[in-house]
């Protein structure tokens, strides 16, 4: 990363951490990343506002700051695995990718995962695996991982995640809750899920297959 991205992104950290006091590891991750590689090249300019940002497929780019809150609401442990149900533009799993030992992350959506791909191999980020599928299958040759998000809106959270949970994992996903979205975090303690809702958010939903 040259000067000017590194200052760009230590001062989006640090917009992030203002707004939204984030652990120290998390605020790093995201001071670590460049935005600007995962945003398309007309919105460049807009790289490193705190906005959503449409990308191709009708995707969109989170906001810097939901993302930065998904992984701190995670809990994230360095010698943890994570997966991630919607890669995207591949920018969640990035910042992911500063904070775990090993990344896995499911796109439903080809050409979005070939780009996302490219991106990771031009930045180097040599943990993270990628798979083209309908996320709510989950990972289960990997299974099971410590943390999993959830990069969509879901309904309900598919018994086969809660499956590849360990214990003691932790699982955070944007909810629909009625008209609203709800930014939720579920523990499993045994055979026992503990439910928290943290605040509401604004997410693309989930697709079938």
């Amino acid at each position: 990363m040259d000067r000017i991205t590194a200052t760009r992104t230590a001062k989006l950290a640090e917009e992030c951490h203002r707004k939204f006091p984030l652990l120290d590891s998390v605020k790093n991750a995201i001071a670590k990343t460049s935005r600007e590689e995962f945003v398309p090249a007309g919105f460049r300019h807009n790289a490193y506002k705190l906005d959503a940002l449409p990308m191709g497929s009708s995707q969109w780019i989170s906001s810097p700051l939901t993302v930065a809150k998904m992984t701190h609401y995670l809990e994230p442990k360095k010698d943890d695995r994570v997966l991630e149900i919607g890669c995207g533009s591949g920018y969640q799993a990035a910042v992911l990718s500063h904070l775990f030992r090993g990344v896995f992350t499911i796109e439903r959506i080809e050409s979005l995962m070939l780009e996302a791909k490219a991106r990771f191999r031009k930045l180097n980020l040599t943990n993270i695996n990628t798979k083209i599928d309908d996320g709510q299958n989950g990972w289960a040759q990997y299974a099971p991982f410590e943390r999993i998000l959830f990069s969509a809106t879901a309904k309900e959270i598919p018994q086969k995640s809660f499956d590849q949970l360990s214990d003691g994992g932790v699982l955070v996903a944007p909810m629909q809750v009625g008209l609203k979205q709800v930014i939720t975090r579920f523990r499993k303690v045994g055979t026992m899920l503990q439910k928290e809702e943290l605040e509401e958010c604004e997410f693309v939903p989930i697709v079938n297959g």
